[in-house]
């Protein structure tokens, strides 16, 4: 996989599309976790704060998550 950088992921679907991109290797429990979390958000099973929460520890997981923001 190619390198894309820092992205901002301000939805389940931005998220969708977000863990889709992620290597092979980080796409074990929490990711297919966070995947169905994202999925089921959309279709009105789960909050936005269920599926925020459970992509951010995906990514923690996956050792992909840049934590901290940036004032504008």
């Amino acid at each position: 996989m190619q390198s894309v950088g820092e992205r901002k992921v301000a939805s389940s679907w931005e998220a969708i599309e977000c863990m889709q991109q992620w290597p092979d290797r980080a796409r074990g429990r929490s990711w297919r976790a966070a995947y169905r979390a994202c999925r089921d958000a959309l279709d009105g099973w789960r909050t936005a704060r269920e599926a925020r929460t459970a992509f951010v520890k995906a990514a923690r997981t996956a050792g992909l998550l840049v934590t901290g923001r940036k004032s504008t």
